[in-house]
């Protein structure tokens, strides 16, 4: 079992920026891929960010390409969101989510993962 928590959600203005975290415990997140989702009020849970079990290939919804940055520390077993440029519409729940995987793909789908975070709020303020 792996359990995940997020952190570093918060309220800021449009044009701020925040720093995600999602801790893993429970196993070493070595061979595991991962992203982030996020939900807004009366909307579907949708994908923001993932990466392989390897760090080598990531992808990004095209609504947060250019101003948010996945990265990991398996060392830590953390995951990071860098999240600039923050706008009105990126304000929702954000969850990390992980999957015991070996392969280079990166699952943008919510079905794709077997690990859930509760999730951790991000407001952004116009």
């Amino acid at each position: 079992q792996v359990q995940l928590v997020e952190s570093g959600g918060g309220l800021v203005q449009a044009g701020g920026s925040l720093r995600l975290s999602c801790a893993a415990s429970g196993r070493s997140i070595s061979s595991f891929a991962m992203g982030w989702f996020r939900q807004a009020p009366g909307k579907e849970r949708e994908f923001v960010a993932g990466t392989t079990w390897s760090g080598g290939m990531t992808s990004l919804a095209n609504s947060v390409k250019g101003r948010f940055t996945l990265s990991r520390d398996n060392d830590k077993n953390m995951w990071y969101l860098q999240m600039n440029s923050l706008k009105p519409e990126d304000t929702a729940v954000y969850s990390c989510a992980a999957k015991s995987l070996r392969i280079d793909t990166v699952l943008v789908t919510v079905a794709g993962y077997d690990y859930w975070g509760r999730g951790t709020q991000v407001t952004v303020s116009s």
